[in-house]
């Protein structure tokens, strides 16, 4: 009879889990705040390889006279996060004001021994979303999946790339690792500013908002975009909104694909409109049951004649929506359930059109490396692989 007792022990279990998440979520919603950003004009540079990035990234950090705001999803102990670290305790030493937030799970390898190091060399440090009684299962999977660095309140970086050496082609299994980032100068960054210290203000219990050092005069640069950050709220509603207006040509790419039936239903009516979507997915997977948990989303599509393509020379990482030739989305946003209802993201809505030709261009160069995928595929997989599918169904929101 051991056995039963195990079987009522696991029920309640996934029981409380199921209760402790829809009150959380419900709380949560309830309590969101869905903030709006005015169409500004900025300089934005897209950046897609990592060295690239860090060596930018970098360089700016070291330049940098005032302040340092950087809010990381993950930094890894490793060489890369300890080249980060040494920089941001170099600048803390010559007395510009550094700050750093990282998600609590996300960067969990940070130890509290480094956490005391960089807070004694003058850098300050707090996590963010740091799991919490009495709703723990709930705090556990809302994570800050935010990137973003405002360096004397001039510079902005935006994206996808953490730090760690697989996002610098270090990691054998995912190598080359391909991903979008966002370098802005302008009048945007004093939004990325606020955004940040939003942040740092749940984080550090500290308001810095009206301190005129992080926010000094701006020049317009000469391209029209809006930051959208979101918590859980209002990504659904505004991607299906671009979805519903488009007119010729949709494009995303994500590393998990996961839209909800609201989203999928505008896609299909988009398509059968005429409208032509393509969709950039990895072939490899990073996570447990993403890659299967987008299979019947993709088979749906590909009966309506979306084309879809997987990114064969190592991990596809991007986050990006395109509508027509008015709207280019970029940030730290997935194209599934999570990014939509959980998580903390922040993305770009860009509305130039020379940058979005110029992402197009490095969209299509992405394909080169990818493999068009056939519904035939899909309809094909093993019984193992439709169980994997069916358990990814259940819990589609939590991948």
């Amino acid at each position: 009879m051991w056995w039963i007792w195990i079987i009522i022990v696991m029920i309640c279990i996934l029981l409380w889990f199921c209760i402790d998440f829809y009150i959380g979520r419900k709380k949560f919603v309830k309590q969101a705040v869905a903030r709006e950003y005015p169409i500004r004009q900025s300089d934005i540079e897209l950046i897609a390889s990592g060295p690239n990035l860090f060596k930018k990234l970098f360089s700016d950090i070291e330049k940098a006279q005032t302040s340092i705001h950087i809010l990381f999803y993950i930094v890894q102990d490793d060489h890369l996060g300890k080249k980060f670290f040494q920089l941001l305790i170099k600048k803390a030493k010559e007395g510009i004001e550094v700050r750093l937030i990282l998600d609590r799970l996300g960067s969990h390898k940070i130890t509290r021994k480094m956490v005391k190091e960089l807070h004694d060399q003058g850098v300050q440090l707090y996590f963010s979303k740091k799991p919490s009684f009495p709703l723990i299962f709930f705090s556990i999977q809302q994570r800050n999946h935010r990137k973003i660095t405002v360096i004397d309140g001039k510079i902005g970086y935006l994206g996808g790339f953490n730090v760690g050496k697989e996002y610098i082609n270090e990691d054998q299994k995912l190598a080359p690792w391909r991903d979008y980032h966002l370098r802005i100068s302008g009048e945007g960054v004093q939004d990325m500013q606020s955004e940040y210290l939003i942040d740092w203000k749940r984080s550090a219990k500290e308001k810095l908002f009206n301190q005129s050092l992080y926010f000094p005069p701006l020049e317009k640069g000469m391209m029209n975009h809006q930051l959208f950050p979101t918590e859980g709220i209002k990504i659904e509603d505004v991607f299906a909104s671009f979805i519903r207006e488009s007119k010729d040509r949709i494009i995303i790419g994500s590393p998990y694909f996961i839209p909800t039936d609201r989203v999928m239903k505008e896609l299909v009516h988009a398509l059968k409109r005429g409208v032509s979507l393509n969709i950039v997915v990895p072939n490899n997977s990073d996570h447990i049951l993403v890659k299967e948990g987008s299979f019947k989303y993709l088979r749906t599509l590909l009966s309506h004649g979306a084309n879809i393509y997987q990114f064969q020379d190592g991990f596809y990482h991007g986050k990006v929506f395109m509508v027509d030739d008015n709207l280019c989305d970029i940030g730290t946003a997935n194209f599934d359930q999570r990014s939509f209802f959980l998580n903390l993201e922040c993305n770009m809505l860009i509305y130039d059109k020379s940058f979005i030709k110029n992402a197009l261009q490095q969209i299509n160069d992405d394909l080169t490396q990818a493999d068009f995928l056939k519904k035939e595929d899909l309809d094909s997989v093993s019984l193992f692989t439709r169980i994997k599918e069916g358990i990814a169904s259940t819990i589609s929101i939590l991948l």
